[in-house]
């Protein structure tokens, strides 16, 4: 069970998580060539999505929050000078990816594979439908961008699982993720 509140861990991950989504948006390191009509997979959303899984919801929304104000900041289209589509729909990554979680981890790698999927697929249609509701894009946009969700959707995926083995495999002191 999540504990209340913040504690110095969560605060301090929250950071880590939300400068290196910064980090992968400032180098661009966060974009990832695909040919599709964007040009780009994204994972700045994965930091969201691992604090989400390791730390909880109030974690993956501040981190989801932060890459949103970053997104928003730095934006250079009206489509992420808007608020109501660069922030807001990013909130949700890291609270979708915990609670997707946290429902399915009796089996770590499902639980995991899992909260990636619905974390990326969070920031996807969350971003697109508030897009299309604001405007700056017709519906019948949508479908061609599915090949690049998939494609986030793969790279977050490997990323994730990758991170957070990793991450408890330290914790836990061992060779071995304790799952």
């Amino acid at each position: 069970m999540e504990e209340k509140g913040l504690s110095v861990r969560k605060i301090v991950i929250s950071g880590v998580l939300a400068a290196i989504a910064i980090l992968l948006g400032w180098t661009r390191l966060g974009f990832i060539p695909v040919p599709t009509l964007a040009g780009n997979a994204t994972i700045m959303h994965v930091p969201a999505i691992i604090g989400g899984v390791m730390e909880g919801w109030v974690v993956g929304g501040i981190v989801g929050t932060i890459f949103g104000l970053f997104s928003f900041l730095q934006a250079t289209t009206p489509l992420f000078k808007d608020p109501l589509v660069a922030i807001f729909p990013r909130i949700f990554i890291g609270i979708t990816a915990y609670f997707t979680y946290a429902a399915l981890k009796k089996n770590e790698y499902v639980a995991l594979i899992s909260a990636a999927i619905v974390g990326t697929l969070t920031n996807t249609v969350l971003v697109l439908g508030m897009a299309v509701i604001r405007g700056y894009i017709p519906p019948a946009v949508i479908p061609t961008i599915i090949p690049q969700a998939i494609a986030e959707v793969i790279i977050a995926v490997i990323i994730t699982v990758a991170v957070v083995v990793a991450w408890k495999r330290i914790e836990t002191g061992s060779g071995e993720a304790k799952m």
